[in-house]
Formats: C-alpha cells, structure tokens, sequence
C-alpha cells in the first residue's frame, strides 16, 4: 500500500489508533477533543488507513469544507476524497444553480451508489473487539498521550517528501460537505442506478444503439462538446460528458467493438488520461421526472461514520434554509410566458419539493456513528454527562503567529530542535521553502558572526570583509521541507512533530480548489471560442481589399473540376471576393469601436489604399519621436546603481504574496536596467492587481539605498494618497523617508515640504504633475516612476520627455497590450508584460441577479457586518436617487455617499478621499470614477443594468474589490438572462465565470485591445483604429516601424538589421509568399464538421510556421478527428511550400495545372537579383536536367520562374527542398 509519508508519522499515535478502535466497535458517539489547526483532517487521514467504509465530514460552511477538504485530498488523493457541494451559486433562496457544482454532486452520488455495494459485503464480516481492547481504549482516551512514536516512524532525513506520496490506497471514502448542500433533496438511488450506462475497453456496443440511449436520457447532439449532457458523434469517435465527470470521455470504436476511452479537456478538446471503464451519468437532478427526490441520507451505506463540528447547529442551518425557502426573486427570474408555465415554475421552486427540513436530516444522521471534532479539551456538553460517550484526548497546538517576524520563526525552530520536535514545513511551491531556508541561514549567519555594532561605521556587516564565520554547510538544518500544503499549521505533543505551513509564516492567503474549477473552464472555453468565430454577417477586414462582411465558407470548382474551399467577403454595391484558405492571414475579425458598425469599403476605388498610406504616415510620425528618444537615451551617459544589497533581500522577501514568474522576470529586467550606466526607458504593463506597484516599490528602494531622489508620479490627487500609502506601508521598516504632494497639502505643509526635498531629505516623493512644477527642486533625482502615463496631458508629456532624457524612467500602464503590439513597438522602447495573475488570491464570486431590494440590502448588511464597504454602480445619473432612497429605506444605518462625473472635480475628489477614509460604508456612483483607485475595505460591488457594459468595463469595474485578503463579492444586476440579446447574455455570463482575479484579462483583451494602441499612440489613432479594424492597424504598424527601422534609422540599427539579414535565404527580401493552387487541400465536413470549427482550424493551420508545429497540429487532429483524410494531408504540406516559397523570394506561388510558378520580388532593383539563393534557383533552372521542365520569364513586370510535372503539394516541397539546399544532381 503506498502511503504518504506525512502519514506515516502519525500512523502509529495513540490517538489514532484509539479512533480505529472506535470505528471497529462502531461506537455511537466519539468526542475527538484538542484537535487545532488542521491536525484533525491528519489525524482521520490516518485512521483511514486501517478503518473502511464512508466518513460524511459535515462542517459548519462552504469555506470551512473547502479547506478540510483541500487538506484531506492533499493527503489521500482525489480517488479517496469527494465534495459534495450545494447545487446554488449562492443563498438557495435565490434558486442560481451551479452547473459546475451539480456535476460535484452527480460525481458523488453515482460513487455513493457504487460505493454502498462493493463495501457491503466487506464491513459486514468486520468483528468487535474484545472487552479488554475496551478498556485498553479507555485508557487511552483518558490518557495525555505522551508516549513517544516507535524508531520506526521517526525518519531524520532532511530529503524533501515527494509529492508522488500523495495518492493512498486507502479502503475509506471521504465526503466532505456543508449544511446547505445537505438541505436539498436529490434523486433517489433506484433513478440514479437505472440510468447510469457503463462502457469499457473491449465491450462490444452498436453505435446507433447507444446514442439513442444518450438521446433517451436527455443528451443533446452537438458538434463539439463543451458542456455536460451534451455528445457527439464523428467517424469512429465519440464524445460524451456525463452529468458525473469533470472531464468529457472520448470513445474510440472499432467497428462496434471499443477499441479505447480517454478523457479530454474541454478548452483544448485534446485527450488527457486513459480509462478502463467508465459510467455515464444524465442530469437526474434537474428534474423530477427520474421520480421522487429524497434525502441525501439515503445513499450512506449502512457502515457510515458522521464526522462533524456541532451537529445541533448543522440542523438549525437546515431548518432556516427549509423554513426561508425560495425568494419571489426566484420565481420572477423564470420569465414564464403562460400561466401553466408558472404553475410549474412556482411548484418546482416549493420548499416541500426542493427542500428538506432540519429534523428529518438529524433523523437520518443519528442513524449513523458520530465523530465530534471539538478544539478544546475541557468542552463539556449534555451529551457528554452520558456515559456512552466516548473520548479520544488528543495533545496538539495551533501554529504560533509569526507575521513575518523570521528572528521569532527562527527561535521556535531552534527551541523545536532542543525539545526534541522535528519540524516539517509544508509549501505548495519548492522556491517559498528555498526562500525561509536563506532568510533563516541568513539570520543564523548574523548571530553567529561578530556584533555588528562592533564594525566600522558605514560599513556592511554582510560584505565580503566580514563574511560569517560559519559557513552554510555548518549550519544545522532546521526543518524538513515538504512539498504540499495544509491549511493550518499544528504542533503535535504527544509525537514531538511540528507541521508548519509557509503561508502562515509569511502571512500569505493559503486558497482551496475544488475539482469544479474545470468545469467552469469550459463555459469559459465555449465562451472564448464564441469570440474567435467567424459567422456569417460578421464584420472583416482584409488588408488588400478593405472591410467587407463574411459570407461563409463555400465550395467552388478548380481548373480540374475538383472542389475547393474558400471564403466570401461581400462589399458595398454586392461586390464580392472569394479568399483561398491558404490566404486567410489576411483576414481578420473586424474590431472597432463597440457598438458602431463599420462602413464597408467600395472594391477597385483605391480608397482603401489611401487611407492605409495615410496612416501609415501618421504612425511613422509617432514612431519616429519615439525612436529619436530612444537614440538620444542611447548617447547619453546616466548613473548605474550598484548590484542589489541585504536590504533589497529583505524587502523582496518580505513582499507577503509568491511573485509570478513574470512578476520576477520584470523585476530583473528592471533591476538590470538601473545597474547599466544608459538611462532605463522601461514601459510595465499589467492588468489590475498583478504587482506592477511591488516592481516601482522595489525599484524606488533600490535607488533610495544608492542616495538617490525617487520622483512617483501619478494623474490623480486621490492616486497619489493611494500610493503614497503603498509605499509607506511596504518601506515602514526601512531607513527611507517617502511623502507626496499634492493639492489636498496645505501651502504651510508643501512649503516645508519643499524645503526638505530640496536639501534631500527625503528619498521618495509620490505627486501629481506638480511635480515637473518649477519650484520643486530636487536635490539628486535618480529615478522617476510614472503612473498611467497616457492619462497626462500634451505639456506634461512633453516636460517629461526633457527631463527623460538622462534620468531612469520607469512607466507603468493597467492596458494589457497584445502581444502583436509589443513586438512592432520593441524597436522603440523597453517593454515589460505582466500576463500572469497573481496565485492565491481570493477568486471575486460573481453573480448575476434580477434587480432588487433584498439582494442590495443582503449584499450590504454582510460588508457592513465585518466592517467593510460597498459600491453600487449604474450607467445613469437619473438612477442615482433612486437606488440612494431604496438604501436609505431597507438599510437606513448605512453612510451613502454619491459620486458622479458631473460633479466639480474638487467635490468629487473629496468625496473618493472621503470614501477611501471610511468616512462613508456605500459609495454611489456612476461607472466608477477612478480607474486607478484601490480601497482595500471595498470587496463589495453591485453593478445596476449590468447588461448596459463592455466586457472590458464590467471586468475593470469589479477588479476594484477583492484587492485584500478577504472575500469578495461582486453582483451583476439585469433582466432575466432570457429576455436579454445573445451578447448581452454571453457577456454576463462570461464575467460570471471568469471569477479568478486577473483570469478576465483573456476575454477583455478584445475590446481592451483597441484601447491599449489609441493609450499607448495617443488619442488621434483611435479614428484610424475604427476605420481599419484593430488588427490591420497593428499589421501597418509592424510595417511602420519596420520601414523607419531600414530607411531613416538604419545606421541605428545597422546591426540587428545585418544579423536580420544573414539569418535566413531569401526571408528578408519577401514580407510573405501568397499561395494559389487548385489541388484537393481541404478539411472535408465529413472530417471535422461545422464550418466555424473549419475557419478556426484554417486560420490556425495559416499561422504555423515550423515542422514541429506542424507536427504537433496533426497529432491534435487525429486525436480528435481521427486519421487524416487525404486532402487534409495535402492542405497541411501548404505551410512548408508557403515557407520554403518565402526563402526562394517568391511573392507568389502558383500550383495549378500540374505546374508550379514561382513570381519573384517585384522590386527589379532589389538586392534579391544578386543574393545566394537567387543563383540557386538559376543553377536549378539551367541545369540540363531541369531545363526541359523549367521556364523563366517575365510577365507584366514581374519575374518568373514556372516548373512543369508538379502533380501535387508534396511534389512542390521536394522541388523547392531541392532548390533552397541543393544536391549533387546525376
């Protein structure tokens, strides 16, 4: 049996083995008492090794259950542990269902119903222990327990414990759950039974047959499937997702044998893990039409153990939820049209039908053995006067706070090892553990070595001079790292064993997944590819030919007669134009300003052109300032800081969240650019809350121990107090002084402060634009930090790209930008991306809710209830007064403050600074006023007519909670999602689901984008963006900056433009090879069905450049469509003939008629005519073994090289194989 060895070192305590005896004795009622931190899911992952049957673990919430259930799957592994959550989003009253959570449930109670038979027979032969084993027990219960754990289990090696320890073989079964999930009924047993259909490998099964028995249980036929109840059927594959799988199944037969099974992730619909067999579970909860629905309680096998808190307390909760039953809210939202239809809405939504009441839950549940986890020891109850009870003493302390101080963590750690403890200390990443072993060997080194007030004045005490004098491998080892974690840190007295967790030593949010997670990743799938599709009547722009609208693929005859594949594009005047599929990267989804259409352009009036020459001129305007900064930047001579000291160590460690990989590549990046003597010209951009603050307050420190004046500067009055309050916070243990100026200082108070500034006294100073004013004076400014920088005004830019010039100037900006952006601007500037969201940060919950009093006064009454706050936003001023009257009647204690941008500025900045003082609990508003503003308290948020927003706002607007470290919630009110348009729904819906923090970046990029280039190139391109469509603006940008790079700049970039050009053959010379051919390459319906999966494929297929992602397509496909087809061989050997067209010079390919025509560089002036590869293809041509099959010629300007008997795309990738690398020819 493999065990995790974590275990292990428990499996022979006292306590344990108490338990076992219990649950052999099948006592009625167990006290497990002093159980602290999570020593109890350790202690029960214990007993599970000995013990069998069902343990239902009931806590008192849906959090506290998240993490009991997150340690004990830790522990045992997935097979060994379940959730069973309830089937809402939120309050069952308001009747949100949870797709993601139903399939939890569904998963559970098919194993329940598995479980229940296959264990039967074996608890049945399990036998009491003997009278003295009782006593032995009793003993033990009453007993300290301090008798020490055998040699056996003691293990002093300091070799990390691997994570392959994980995954347990345990007989038990662990069901982790919370009151509210036990509230609702569900379907009984028998249904679940009769409708579950198994497969496995092997099984002999008609198709036809089976995939009516889906059709029988409600599964709907789809092309792809990305939901569950949904299948599909393609050759010889077939796709299910059952209602109790986290992951789809893919089916492979062989005829009507079942050749294999596997499961696949829905986002990338590529195969995951192999499976034997597997059961197909309908959705039997949804309905009753699968009969009566009962207590949950009926699926616990007869040899269940109840683990719980406080049961009276899970039975009230039970009643209140049975008792409040369903809100109107619940019914109203059904939008039912008759009145049968209402009948049924109000019926299904009836307590009686839905619910069940707290006593008939407590009946079921005395039924069974309980276990009572209780923290304290001296907990007396009525039922524990009963000499029945059993109690199991058990001797554990919770983890000692440390808030960071590592002098105190260092001291436990050695007074562990004294007392004889071994200490582990449990992180989810190996680098967090890295990091406590060199801040404690740090810190041993320091009281180790000589005092260092002993040194001499100014001097380091970790220099090279006065290194320690005991080296690292001296060192005792204080703890034993492990790599998993638990939710909370305990020390065991009875073993002497410590289990820390690196969370809670660096005052970390530690956050719970549950295995739902994946199946919201497939609404999030569904939705991301609904934005990727090209339907007909969709908006496209093609570069040569303009906006046109997209009409559809459609099949045309070739040259031959054989079918071809192309899209049509439909102009002004029904013009129309067909684009071969080998052609689509000139075709791109049209995105301009929201909700405007676009005009379409007129074909052959050259208007087109124009307006690309127009604003190609306009942005080789912007990009040629930019470039002239960056060329000055490169001649100037500025200050390089020295490399990073003990201080910088300790303030990058004490950063209380884990960096992102791209967090610490910035860090470096910037870091690497101050220590350069050339001036730093850094553009950091991130999404809200990814950490670019943490990088400028790294930065400004960095420059602050070098004896340099930081400049932080930032649009807004209310932003600078903001990161004037971030920066104290984080350099509050460090010798610098940092304040900020702004309006809101009085004159007295910025005069002093001047003064001090000016004879350098202060080291950072956060401001406005006040700060480029001509009476402040700094002493020594060695760094300058701006905020936001598009937000300033002309004149303040222009100042600030004076004084650029030679200081360090790091820019931060929330725009993500694409990474097609990024590339066309590296030329100009050093850019910096943050893509990656921070880990473990509260995921925002987010709901979508029918306008209402209850919901806004529940939302409210719960933020005022720990003290926090709340805002509302609407879109209309005129709603304002309404929403602020329905607050002051249903919550008439709450402070409510309204804002909105027609306000005086002075008043509405006083009123935010009033708001960020907690002067106010609810602040009202239109679209929330400070893009930039962070009020750590706010974690609330109720968005009104939340249909009305872009994606990218309402993705913004709820980044302003859930910047702390509690929970936060954010409430998009609108009409039932059945009366809204299809976008307004898909929109909502998708917020609702992408509720990690940072996770909404990918599905907001798309109208992000077009504002991330007008930001970043200033306001008047945003004219050019809405006329060309965003991603034919940003390809004539790369062409922009690429042409000023070879022409006006080139003795600037002479080098990298050599490299460029002595890399590849012929690439330099062509921008891109067109091919044309009338062969059968195509995907055929048969083969991947539906035309927008066809499109997504074609233009995917269009952007590969390599053989290795070409390699890797084909394997994606014949694990999802099976083996290719002939004419999908032949489309996929397009992309090495596109390739090897381009390093020949061939603007275009041509392959028709068995031959093959290569038209070279239009230019006759080009340095193509005298490079290598152009006398390569001569030397091919006039070879007297090719000169019968070649011609060269001219037509129309244009040079051209035609080989004849070339059958087929292979046959043209041979030839030019031959051509780019010629061999010895016979």
């Amino acid at each position: 049996m493999q065990l995790s060895e974590l275990i292990q070192l428990f499996q022979h305590h006292p306590g344990v083995r108490a338990l076992t005896q219990c649950w052999n004795e099948q006592q009625a009622l167990v006290f497990l008492d002093g159980l602290q931190g999570s020593a109890a899911p350790v202690m029960l992952a214990a007993t599970a090794q000995t013990a069998q049957g069902l343990f239902m673990v009931v806590l008192n919430d849906e959090e506290e259950a998240g993490y009991f259930y997150n340690d004990l799957r830790q522990l045992l592994g997935d097979e060994s542990v379940l959730f069973f959550p309830s089937s809402y989003r939120r309050a069952v009253k308001y009747g949100h269902r949870d797709a993601a959570n139903e399939i939890l449930r569904t998963d559970v109670l098919s194993k329940l119903t598995r479980f229940g038979t296959s264990h039967s027979s074996k608890n049945s032969s399990t036998k009491p222990l003997s009278d003295s084993s009782t006593k032995s027990l009793s003993d033990s219960s009453k007993n300290t327990l301090t008798k020490p754990l055998p040699d056996s289990s003691r293990n002093s090696s300091t070799k990390p414990l691997s994570d392959s320890s994980k995954i347990s073989s345990t007989n038990a079964l662990f069901v982790v759950t919370f009151p509210a999930a036990l509230a609702e009924k569900v379907a009984s047993p028998k249904a679940m039974d009769e409708q579950t259909l198994t497969l496995s490998v092997g099984q002999e099964q008609d198709v036809t047959q089976f995939v009516k028995a889906l059709e029988n249980l409600g599964f709907k036929r789809r092309d792809y499937v990305y939901e569950p109840g949904e299948y599909a059927l393609r050759g010889s594959i077939l796709d299910i997702f059952s209602f109790s799988s986290e992951y789809p199944f893919r089916v492979d037969f062989f005829g009507d044998d079942i050749e294999s099974i596997r499961t696949f992730e829905v986002q990338t619909q590529l195969s995951q893990d192999v499976c034997s067999s597997i059961s197909i579970v309908p959705d039997v909860e949804s309905e009753s039409s699968v009969g009566g629905l009962v207590a949950v309680t009926d699926y616990w096998p007869e040899h269940t153990t109840i683990v719980a808190k406080d049961l009276k307390f899970v039975g009230e909760v039970v009643t209140k939820i049975f008792e409040e039953g369903f809100a109107q809210q619940a019914v109203a939202e059904q939008a039912a049209t008759s009145e049968m239809e209402l009948a049924e809405a109000h019926e299904r939504f009836s307590a009686a039908h839905q619910l069940i009441s707290g006593e008939t839950l407590l009946r079921g549940m005395y039924q069974h053995p309980q276990w009572i986890v209780a923290a304290s020891t001296n907990k007396t109850t009525d039922e524990a006067l009963d000499k029945n009870v059993v109690r199991v003493g058990f001797q554990t302390r919770p983890q000692p706070l440390f808030h960071k101080n590592f002098e105190l963590v260092l001291q436990q750690f050695q007074r562990h090892k004294i007392e004889g403890f071994r200490t582990y200390v449990l992180a989810d990443s190996e680098k967090q553990n890295e990091r406590l072993h060199d801040i404690l060997n740090e810190l041993q080194e320091r009281t180790s070595s000589q005092p260092t007030s002993a040194l001499p004045q100014g001097e380091n005490p970790h220099s090279a001079n006065h290194s320690s004098s005991v080296s690292e491998e001296q060192l005792p080892a204080l703890f034993i790292p492990v790599h998993l974690t638990l939710h909370a840190g305990f020390e065991d007295l009875t073993g002497k064993i410590a289990l820390f967790t690196d969370h809670q030593i660096f005052d970390r949010f530690h956050k719970y997944s549950l295995r739902s997670d994946h199946a919201r990743n497939a609404k999030i799938a569904l939705t991301l590819k609904e934005i990727m599709l090209f339907e007909p009547g969709d908006y496209v722009a093609h570069v040569d030919h303009g906006v046109g609208q997209f009409a559809g693929l459609v099949r045309l005859p070739g040259a031959d007669g054989a079918m071809q594949e192309v899209i049509k594009i439909t102009y002004q005047k029904g013009d129309a134009i067909f684009v071969s599929i080998h052609a689509l990267h000139k075709v791109s989804k049209y995105k301009g300003k929201e909700g405007e259409p676009p005009r379409l352009s007129t074909l052959g009036t050259g208007a087109w052109e124009k307006l690309k020459g127009r604003t190609k001129e306009k942005l080789k305007d912007i990009a040629r300032d930019l470039i002239l900064l960056y060329s000055r930047r490169r001649q100037e001579q500025g200050y390089a800081f020295s490399p990073d000291g003990f201080m910088q160590h300790e303030l990058e460690g004490s950063f209380p969240y884990e960096d992102t990989p791209d967090q610490l590549k910035v860090t470096q990046q910037v870091k690497a650019d101050m220590e350069r003597p050339r001036p730093m010209d850094r553009l950091v951009c991130g999404d809200v809350g990814f950490g670019k603050t943490e990088i400028a307050v790294r930065a400004a420190f960095k420059a602050a121990t070098d004896g340099k004046q930081v400049a932080v500067m930032v649009p807004t009055t209310v932003l600078a107090l903001q990161h004037y309050k971030t920066f104290l916070k984080r350099l509050k243990d460090f010798p610098v002084r940092v304040d900020y100026l702004s309006r809101a200082r009085t004159p007295a108070q910025t005069k002093a402060l001047l003064k001090d500034l000016g004879e350098g006294k202060i080291d950072i100073l956060v401001g406005t634009h006040k700060l480029i004013g001509k009476s402040v004076k700094f002493k020594d400014l060695g760094l300058l930090i701006i905020d936001e920088e598009q937000k300033f005004g002309v004149s303040v830019k222009e100042k600030l790209r004076q004084l650029k010039v030679n200081v360090d100037t790091l820019t931060m900006s929330a725009t993500p930008i694409p990474r097609t952006l990024q590339f066309s601007l590296m030329g100009a500037r050093d850019l910096s991306v943050i893509n990656t969201p921070p880990p473990s940060r509260h995921p925002i919950q987010t709901e979508i809710h029918t306008f209402g009093h209850e919901i806004i006064a529940d939302a409210i009454n719960f933020e005022l209830s720990r003290n926090g706050q709340v805002y509302i936003v609407t879109h209309r001023i005129s709603s304002l007064s309404n929403i602020e009257s329905l607050i002051r009647k249903y919550v008439p204690d709450a402070r409510v403050v309204v804002g909105h941008g027609q306000m005086e500025s002075s008043k509405l900045e006083q009123v935010i600074v009033d708001f960020v003082n907690h002067e106010y609990d609810v602040l009202l508003s239109t679209t929330i006023i400070e893009n930039g503003i962070d009020v750590p308290n706010a974690n609330t948020i109720l968005i009104d007519n939340a249909h009305h927003f872009g994606l990218s706002d309402l993705h913004q607007m709820r980044g302003r909670v859930g910047r702390g470290s509690r929970k936060a919630f954010c409430y998009l009110m609108a009409p039932p999602l059945s009366l809204l348009p299809d976008d307004s729904r898909r929109r909502l819906q998708a917020i609702e689901n992408f509720s990690d923090l940072g996770s909404g970046i990918h599905i907001a990029m798309q109208d992000l984008d077009i504002r991330g280039a007008g930001n970043l190139l200033g306001a008047e391109q945003s004219g050019f963006v809405a006329d060309l469509g965003y991603e034919t603006y940003q390809k004539i940008l790369a062409e922009a900056v690429a042409e000023l790079k070879n022409e006006e700049f080139g003795e600037l970039f002479a080098e990298e433009l050599a490299q460029q050009n002595t890399a590849q053959q012929g690439d330099s010379f062509v921008a891109e090879c067109n091919v044309d051919c009338d062969l059968r390459a195509y995907f055929p319906e048969t083969y991947v069905p539906g035309a927008s999966e066809r499109m997504l494929l074609y233009r995917e297929l269009d952007g590969l450049v390599t053989d290795d992602e070409i390699t890797a397509f084909r394997q994606r496909l014949q694990d999802r469509f099976g083996e290719l087809s002939a004419e999908a061989e032949e489309l996929l050997r397009v992309v090495p003939l596109r390739r090897l067209g381009r390093r020949c010079g061939a603007e275009r390919l041509v392959l028709k008629a068995g031959s093959m025509t290569l038209y070279f560089v239009a230019n006759a002036e080009s340095p193509f005519y005298k490079s290598q590869i152009f006398q390569q293809i001569l030397d091919f041509a006039l070879h007297p073994a090719q000169m019968r099959r070649c011609e060269i010629g001219e037509k129309k300007g244009k040079r051209f090289l035609r080989i004849k008997q070339v059958p087929s795309v292979e046959a043209a990738v041979k030839v030019l194989e031959h051509i780019v690398a010629p061999a010895v020819l016979s």
